[in-house]
């Protein structure tokens, strides 16, 4: 498969790269739409394409204080305003089947929170809606048996499935990104997303909360560019405070923005320049 329609974004070989990137959870509008317009100003000048994601409800939280989200009804409004007034694609988890055709009214993309990527009956409730569905491949899979979380979405006759990967549990608090996984799972036809601040994630490595291991974030990224994959999850957010959910596993806008800067240029283009070789050709 060469790459999955989203809105007017391309995933995978036929378009340029893709960052999808926003709070991990809502919080409220506005937020939401500085961070939707800011990054999708950037990705524009760059060529590049941007699906804004954010979650309305984190059922998955450390712990039982952890906040979770506005709920599925003004998390769904809110989405709605930003996919309006800054015209880009929106990205969101669904938990349970009864979710999904709802949440297919307003979002392009349903993604499988990783935790779930073998619920069958949320797999194939996310596959009717003929929505694209984003499985996170789980922390505790191995990347050949993503194929068959694929595969059941795949049989409800939709086709528009990307796969992520977002880290492996490696002993306690710790996730390491396994390159290998990449080309593993890109066997499927499939496209293949990094999702950078997760891979980097230090799972309840807080105590109550999970961190992030910033240090490698960029590092991370700046590799993973030359592996031609097709899009890249990334967290921004304005100003992190301990108040902000997750704040801990966010980076600055500012820091967002600069990276992407230091291209002055698509960074496909300035990658393929550099290895004299096709875009997308070992991932897609």
């Amino acid at each position: 498969m060469n790459g999955v329609a989203i809105g007017p974004v391309i995933v995978g070989r036929a378009g340029p790269l893709t960052v999808i990137a926003g709070p991990c959870q809502l919080e409220n509008c506005a937020q939401a739409i500085e961070i939707a317009g800011h990054v999708a100003q950037i990705c524009a000048g760059l060529g590049m394409g941007y699906i804004f994601k954010a979650s309305f409800d984190k059922a998955n939280r450390t712990s039982i204080s952890g906040t979770r989200g506005p709920g599925i009804e003004a998390g769904l409004r809110m989405l709605a305003e930003v996919r309006e007034t800054v015209g880009c694609p929106v990205l969101t988890d669904v938990h349970l089947p009864e979710q999904c055709a709802p949440v297919a009214e307003v979002a392009h993309v349903l993604q499988i929170p990783a935790f779930l990527c073998r619920q069958t009956d949320l797999l194939l409730a996310a596959g009717q809606t003929g929505a694209a569905v984003n499985i996170k491949k789980g922390q505790f899979l191995a990347p050949w048996d993503v194929a068959h979380a694929a595969e059941k979405v795949a049989s409800t006759r939709n086709a528009r499935i990307l796969l992520t990967e977002r880290g492996t549990s490696f002993g306690y608090n710790t996730l390491v990104a396994d390159m290998r996984s990449l080309e593993v799972m890109a066997e499927t036809g499939y496209p293949v997303i990094f999702d950078a601040t997760h891979a980097v994630q230090m799972p309840g490595g807080a105590g109550a909360s999970s961190s992030l291991n910033v240090a490698l974030l960029h590092h991370w990224l700046e590799r993973l560019l030359l592996w031609a994959l097709p899009a890249f999850f990334w967290r921004p957010i304005p100003t992190p405070t301990p108040r902000r959910a997750m704040a801990r596993t966010w980076c600055r806008l500012a820091t967002w923005s600069r990276f992407w800067r230091s291209f002055n240029g698509s960074p496909k283009r300035q990658l393929r320049e550099a290895t004299n070789s096709p875009v997308a050709t070992r991932i897609s």
